[in-house]
């Protein structure tokens, strides 16, 4: 066992971090393996699950280290090349502490259902969890990214979009992100967006426009 993976046993934040990730697994919102989980540690620096690992079976000594340097990520070959939009997301968000990526079903296909690069949510109670100043009517915007871009492309689109951001953004076909600056706050947003997700698809089926 190397020391990264004997001290993540210990570490309360990595244990939590395997703990939420296997109740987002338990949602069927990281089918195959897929999806991937960050928690900061430092400036330049957490811990994220490894590539296609199961996320029913997480437990701290998967997790590895992910650093970084002017966007650039390190070359762990046992890390996903999405880890590349968690630490651009670390960067541009200080107050950013745990990133969540997620590929459900609902996302997923919402993703690829809507062609604009964002879309508005309105008229839903669950917006004031995502942002709690908002109004029911005033609506929440979430960022499209389109997914034919190459992994540092899309980091400088979400670098060049940042303004748009709050604490969430799609990728088209490839699943969900969102942020926040503890787990707790996180698998709120997560859930809050998921049903969002469900909702807007099933308005879309009843009023034909699907």
């Amino acid at each position: 066992m190397n020391k990264t993976a004997s001290s993540n046993q210990l570490n309360p934040y990595a244990i939590q971090l395997c703990a939420l990730g296997r109740w987002i697994s338990a949602k069927q919102w990281t089918p195959a393996g897929s999806g991937n989980f960050s928690i900061r540690l430092n400036e330049n620096s957490a811990l994220v699950t490894p590539a296609y690992k199961d996320k029913a079976e997480l437990s701290p000594q998967d997790l590895a280290l992910l650093t970084w340097h002017n966007t650039q990520p390190n070359q762990n070959p046992t890390l996903s090349p999405c880890t590349l939009l968690h630490s651009t997301i670390y960067q541009l968000f200080s107050r950013a502490r745990v990133v969540l990526q997620t590929q459900s079903v609902a996302a997923t296909v919402f993703s690829r259902l809507v062609r604009a690069e964002q879309h508005l949510f309105c008229g839903y109670d669950l917006q004031q969890l995502i942002q709690p100043e908002t109004q029911h009517q005033a609506g929440v915007n979430l960022p499209i990214l389109d997914a034919k871009q190459a992994w540092p492309q899309l980091a400088r689109e979400l670098t060049h979009r940042q303004h748009q951001l709050s604490s969430a953004f799609l990728v088209r076909g490839q699943g969900l992100y969102v942020w926040a600056d503890n787990l707790e706050q996180a698998k709120r947003q997560l859930e809050a967006w998921e049903f969002l997700f469900s909702c807007e698809l099933e308005r879309l089926k009843v009023s034909g426009q699907l």
